[in-house]
């Protein structure tokens, strides 16, 4: 038997720890454990979650006091005592272990997250899969949007108006994008006091990304773009 410590919160109710006493063979899994929690348990637990197989992104959470994906981290992997499952941290809660993901989307947008297709471009353009471009972009594009690296950060937490890891590493694959018609636009928000300046480059970031992307990386590869085009006066970077 395997213990679960759960954090519990819901609007007008103050915060607790519950304990539920679970099965756990070699390959159940944290979200396998709630799911079963919920079900022959308590039905009032609340956790999100989607496709169950690590493809999604639904499910993070902290455990162990570390950002995981529940469907991918199996219980015998965390060694003997009480498993401690809690909400990602710097969202605001909805409930138990679901948090709000709009302030998520709010970065991303502050960030310059969206594409903006240039001017004259082919209706149907491509980036060669085999060319340089591709490769450069390939490096940071498959950020799945879980959350993770802005629990992680410890900026997000210091300064609300640091967009986070995420939205400056989906602002590199578009700044990097010669598709892209707003370059010009989107540096003047990422080189504004809140925005690239303020990480520290401690890489908590990377460590959690469950897809091996380092958004620590895909800064300091803004910051050197940046440096570039406020020395040369905007014509390159």
């Amino acid at each position: 038997m395997t213990t679960l410590a759960v954090f519990r919160w819901s609007p007008g109710e103050g915060e607790r720890v519950q304990a539920y006493r679970v099965e756990a063979g070699a390959d159940t899994t944290v979200l396998d454990a709630l799911v079963e929690v919920q079900r022959a348990q308590d039905p009032t637990l609340a956790f999100r979650y989607a496709c169950r197989v690590g493809m999604c992104g639904s499910c993070g959470m902290v455990v162990n006091g570390r950002e995981r994906w529940a469907c991918r981290t199996r219980l015998a992997a965390l060694g003997d005592g009480p498993v401690s499952v809690r909400p990602l941290y710097h969202f605001p809660l909805i409930r138990d272990l679901v948090v709000d993901l709009a302030p998520f989307a709010a970065k991303l947008r502050q960030a310059g997250g969206a594409f903006a297709p240039r001017a004259g471009a082919d209706a149907y353009a491509v980036i060669p899969g085999q060319g340089r471009e591709r490769r450069v972009i390939d490096e940071a594009i498959e950020c799945i949007g879980c959350g993770m690296c802005v629990s992680a950060c410890t900026i997000v937490a210091a300064n609300p108006r640091f967009p986070g890891p995420a939205a400056l590493n989906r602002a590199l694959t578009l700044q990097l994008d010669s598709r892209d018609g707003a370059h010009a636009l989107r540096w003047g928000a990422l080189l504004s006091d809140d925005e690239l300046a303020r990480c520290h480059g401690q890489g908590n970031c990377t460590a959690v990304c469950p897809m091996g992307l380092s958004p620590e990386d895909s800064i300091t590869r803004l910051r050197r773009r940046g440096v570039l085009r406020l020395l040369t006066g905007g014509s390159r970077g």
